[in-house]
């Protein structure tokens, strides 16, 4: 009977001679490589730290975001911070997911989630990150929300209540538009048993988003919880103004004075400015120095509403006055230096403008001097400006950039600005600042086409973005390109903005263009009772005279002059009507 045990494989007696025939070969053939080490933690945030030193600012947030991976939550906290400091956006955002995921209940990391989301206009992932941020438990340290710069003051300046909501809108604030946060905020912030404080903070938000009825009602409700609340009242008056009901926007500040005389005294010459009713402004603010208001907030808002109403020589008196007084802050000083631009006076305004330059208002400063070189020839000298700055404050890099491209734009150097602006992409990869500036020069280059594809791109990303609606919306109008469809992206902006001057103005410019002047009119008046910017009075003026109404579009234009006579804009489109006018 044959054996069930297996027998011996016959190969086995060879495995000797192939073992030394494989060794033999082995000899011979090149080793492959050791694998490479796994990435370590500890040491891509050594050499993040290292980048950061150095300045390489991009390096830093990528390595960073590596460790966020692989480690714990403070390296992926860390790794969030530098990439939004860097603004290396990408980075920022693949890192603070990581320390959202590892870090659930912490208020720091929502805020920090939100703001990376709302920069790159993720409004879903930003409310379900303040959401989030209201659900999780306050932190210990009071204001652990870190705060980098100041980009809008007035809505987050507001004492923080309600749960943290003050601190996170700052933070929003610092990093975002008042529009994306407002969109943030909606619907996800509680107003159901909200505090007064709360309402009135929503209301001033909703009134720099540009929606002039959101922020009235959310005044109305702050004022039926605390009657006396001034800083609602000062809301609803405000929103009146905008709404275009003076009687009403009068009556609440009236009433803010009733109730508060100290902290309502100028609540009605706020109002009258804001109408543009000077001589009423003027006579209120007499009034309230014969009756004890502060002499020197008197003289101060006496000086600004000269200069606002264009009348640069009782400005620069009173102006001058608070100076020698000793009672001048920085704004003063600034004042100063743009009226004497205004007055064509160059040397004077440089040398205000020195004086600011590391003030406060440093880079207004520098940009308003740089503007000037840059007319006069000085470019070398007009850059340094701001890249000395920058060079203080690497914070501000994206801005600075901007700012610099603006300039070279401009002032005719829109190949410079590209070349910059294509830099500051592979340094803050994605960032929508510098993909807007770019998409905006391009189009003052007479780059029409790719001004347009990189705004569509710029949309494919952010869809609902008002902004980069409103701008592809007014380029193809601006060039009698896909009228109807210019108009229906304005509309879509406007839906989210409806009171923003801008995207009004645009509204009207399009219904021009497709030749509906007297259509076109409305949106115009609007706009320009809300900004007095003196390119929309261009263009209401142009549309009056294309209605018929050559009188009125002459009235509108002598107004707005007097207001800027240096604009450039509102005097090349009166010239084009006008060929004489001074």
């Amino acid at each position: 009977m044959p054996s069930v045990r297996p027998s011996i494989h016959p190969a086995r007696a060879l495995l000797p001679a192939l073992c030394a025939a494989l060794a033999a070969g082995c000899a011979t053939a090149p080793r492959r490589p050791p694998p490479p080490p796994k990435p370590d933690a500890a040491a891509l945030t050594i050499v993040a730290e290292i980048a950061l030193q150095r300045g390489d600012c991009k390096t830093a947030s990528d390595t960073y975001a590596q460790a966020a991976q692989l480690a714990s939550a403070p390296v992926a906290q860390r790794a969030s911070e530098v990439g939004l400091a860097c603004e290396d956006l990408p980075a920022a955002w693949t890192s603070v997911q990581r320390w959202r995921e590892l870090a659930p209940q912490s208020r720091e990391a929502q805020a920090m989630y939100a703001t990376v989301a709302l920069k790159l206009y993720r409004i879903a992932d930003a409310r379900a990150g303040v959401k989030a941020y209201f659900s999780a438990r306050p932190s210990r340290a009071r204001g652990a929300v870190t705060v980098r710069r100041t980009k809008s003051g007035s809505a987050g300046t507001a004492a923080a209540d309600d749960s943290g909501l003050a601190d996170l809108t700052t933070l929003l604030l610092e990093e975002c538009e008042p529009p994306e946060v407002y969109a943030a905020l909606s619907g996800v912030v509680d107003t159901a048993h909200a505090s007064a404080t709360r309402l009135a903070m929503l209301g001033e938000l909703a009134l720099e988003a540009y929606d002039a009825h959101a922020a009235a009602r959310y005044a109305r409700r702050a004022l039926r919880e605390s009657p006396k609340d001034p800083q609602a009242s000062r809301v609803l008056a405000r929103a009146y103004v905008v709404l275009g009901e003076p009687a009403k926007a009068i009556a609440t500040a009236q009433s803010l004075m009733r109730e508060d005389p100290r902290r309502g005294r100028f609540a009605l010459a706020d109002v009258y400015q804001q109408l543009g009713r000077v001589e009423e402004a003027h006579h209120e603010l007499e009034q309230l120095r014969d009756t004890g208001a502060p002499r020197a907030e008197v003289d101060r808002r006496l000086a600004v509403l000269a200069y606002v109403s264009g009348d640069m020589r009782e400005a620069q008196q009173r102006f001058a006055d608070l100076a020698e007084s000793g009672e001048a802050d920085s704004r003063t000083l600034m004042y100063l230096a743009d009226i004497a631009t205004r007055q064509g006076d160059a040397d004077a305004a440089l040398a205000g403008y020195a004086k600011l330059a590391d003030s406060p208002l440093a880079l207004q400063a520098r940009e308003k001097a740089a503007a000037l070189l840059l007319a006069s020839g000085h470019r070398a000298a007009a850059l340094a400006l701001l890249q000395g700055y920058a060079r203080q404050h690497p914070e501000d890099a994206v801005d600075l950039i901007v700012a610099q491209a603006q300039l070279l734009g401009d002032h005719g150097a829109s190949a410079a600005a590209l070349k910059l602006l294509d830099a500051g992409l592979r340094s803050h990869p994605q960032h929508p600042a510098l993909e807007y500036e770019r998409a905006i020069i391009l189009e003052q280059a007479g780059r029409v086409t790719e001004a347009v594809q990189a705004l569509q791109r710029l949309l494919a990303e952010r869809p609902d973005d008002p902004t980069v609606l409103n701008a592809l919306g007014y380029t193809l109008a601006d060039h009698d390109l896909q009228l109807a469809h210019a108009q229906s992206l304005i509309r879509r902006a406007l839906a989210q903005m409806p009171d923003n001057p801008a995207v009004l103005d645009s509204l009207g410019w399009v219904r021009l263009r497709r030749g509906d002047a007297a259509g076109a009119l409305p949106s115009f008046e609007r706009a320009y009772d809300i900004s007095h910017d003196p390119q929309i009075a261009a263009h209401w003026g142009r549309a009056l005279w294309a209605a018929g109404r050559q009188e009125a579009a002459r009235k509108v234009w002598a107004e707005a002059l007097a207001r800027d006579p240096g604009s450039k804009s509102l005097q090349a489109g009166v010239a084009r009507f006008i060929p004489n006018a001074k």
